[in-house]
């Protein structure tokens, strides 16, 4: 074979691995373009598909949206955090129900749950929440909340003793929840990425669509230098083309995004009652935290700080002391992860409510 043939032979090869790393290339970017798209309404495909349907119950007039899943065992209602709605919980929810009586509810002023400011409180939603367990959930349960639906979940577990078996507290801010509170030292990531942009919403007329405003303000998306500028840009296009739909972003990496996905659904005026603390009002937490009878399992998520001294996590080392110590029959589990812990690390999650279910057994 000639010096050319070689050269030749060389060359084709050369464009046929080109070739396949361009298109190896192509369906890679695609493959990341569509998880960034359509991951979450896959997860809750997923969990629709286990046998999970939404429903809604009228609990002493207003709304409660949630979904059922199927009667495999004992009743666990789950409270998800401020800005989400059930299907946060879809990652974990087919394990879930293969051996739990789920029900996921929507909190006031998320989902298709009321949205009226005069429910956004601690106590009138717990009341709320007690009242639909007795109406559509009967007997005992397991409760288990995220977040703000954590300090849900104790006062349910505290006011409704006769029921609730068992208490999972997933990462609340307990002890750093209040605007003061929230503001100690350097303030902490709730403050500057959620209480503070709501309020700047509500202040404001031009901006119509909550995620809008929030990509365009968010303390998150600050940190990503430039990219805030065209993040921002995209979700505001996104909303004027989509409105009153779930946001998504095909180039930017879900994790990064997630926390806008249910923002279409959520009312800020939520969020404005955490800002001026009425949220909190006629809550003292550590008597919440010193009456609860059933056995808890609280999740910690490691604490972590930025470079600028905020609070990344929902509370500190020493909150997280407190609320051990403060509880009569707690088990911490600390992990190193985000705030959304069942998201994140759904094994740890599972496990965590089947502790509390096995305590509940042997209480």
């Amino acid at each position: 074979m000639t010096t050319s043939s070689h050269g030749k032979k060389a060359l084709k090869i050369a464009c046929a691995v080109a070739g396949a790393l361009v298109i190896v290339a192509g369906v890679s970017a695609a493959a990341y373009c569509d998880n960034n798209l359509h991951a979450e309404e896959r997860l809750i495909a997923r969990a629709l598909d286990s046998g999970f349907q939404e429903k809604q119950a009228t609990v002493d007039g207003a709304t409660v949206n949630y979904a059922e899943g199927p009667d495999n065992g004992p009743a666990l209602v789950l409270i998800h955090g401020q800005g989400m709605e059930w299907e946060d919980y879809a990652s974990v929810l087919p394990e879930l129900s293969e051996r739990y009586h789920v029900f996921a509810v929507d909190c006031f002023g998320h989902g298709e749950s009321a949205h009226d400011p005069a429910l956004y409180t601690c106590s009138t939603n717990g009341d709320a929440l007690i009242a639909f367990a007795g109406q559509v959930v009967g007997g005992e349960y397991i409760v288990s909340g995220h977040s703000s639906g954590g300090i849900l979940a104790a006062y349910v577990a505290v006011h409704d003793p006769e029921h609730v078996t068992a208490c999972v507290l997933e990462d609340p801010p307990l002890f750093r929840v209040t605007p003061d509170e929230v503001q100690e030292g350097a303030g902490a990531f709730a403050w500057y990425d959620g209480y503070t942009i709501a309020h700047s919403f509500l202040q404001q007329s031009e901006v119509t669509a909550y995620p809008a405003w929030y990509a365009s303000h968010s303390y998150l998306f600050g940190l990503f230098g430039g990219l805030q500028k065209m993040l921002a840009e995209q979700t505001a296009a996104f909303c004027d083309k989509h409105p009153g739909e779930h946001v998504t972003n095909a180039f930017v990496p879900r994790d990064w995004t997630r926390g806008m996905y249910f923002m279409d659904d959520w009312d800020p005026r939520f969020g404005e009652a955490f800002y001026d603390g009425s949220w909190m009002a006629g809550i003292d937490q550590q008597a919440i935290l010193q009456q609860i009878e059933c056995p808890v399992v609280y999740l910690k998520a490691s604490t972590n700080y930025g470079d600028d001294g905020v609070l990344y996590a929902a509370t500190t080392d020493e909150d997280a002391a407190r609320i051990q110590a403060t509880v009569p029959n707690c088990e911490t589990i600390e992990i190193e992860s985000g705030h959304d812990i069942h998201y994140e690390h759904p094994d740890v999650f599972v496990k965590a409510i089947d502790q509390a279910a096995a305590n509940a057994v042997l209480a």
